[in-house]
């Protein structure tokens, strides 16, 4: 992540108190996708698996915003969501992205997964099938993810998001 970029996020984190426009969301997804990009561009064959998950990462994220904003998810899952979409742009968090890169999605991705996957309890899974932009089916992402969650944030990460402690 470029100064420009880390700059750029500190500045939107601090905006998390309120709602995130369309405006903001497209902004941060494409500053998360053109970060990945490089990255992976960068690391070549060394992400391995890795990077096919990174790539999701901008995905995930702007499925949580349209989830926000469809009347049809319950406003339960509207603040589940929302904690989801904060975590994205909170630059400190358990796996920073300014201090990572872009490694540092991976635990973003894996707590809104979490959190998508609770809310299939309630929400009709059409429902998130028509806001993924997603290359392979919505719930074969969430699934891969939550299996390989271990592997992609260690299992100690995880069961902090489980609320397990050791």
């Amino acid at each position: 992540m470029s100064e420009q970029d880390f700059e750029e996020t500190m500045r939107e984190s601090a905006e998390v108190t309120g709602p995130v426009s369309r405006d903001r969301a497209d902004r941060f997804y494409d500053r998360m996708r053109e970060g990945i990009r490089r990255y992976l561009e960068n690391k070549g064959s060394l992400a391995g698996n890795t990077g096919e998950y990174l790539l999701l990462a901008p995905d995930v994220f702007v499925l949580l915003w349209r989830l926000i904003n469809d009347s049809r998810v319950n406003a339960k899952n509207k603040v589940m969501l929302g904690s989801g979409l904060a975590y994205y742009l909170f630059p400190l968090d358990i796996m920073p992205e300014a201090i990572l890169g872009p490694i540092g999605y991976l635990d973003d991705l894996v707590f809104a997964v979490y959190l998508l996957h609770k809310v299939l309890n309630d929400t009709d899974v059409e429902v998130l099938r028509e806001h993924w932009s997603g290359r392979d089916d919505v719930l074969d992402s969430i699934r891969n993810v939550l299996n390989a969650a271990d592997n992609l944030v260690g299992s100690d990460v995880l069961n902090k998001l489980r609320g397990k402690t050791k």
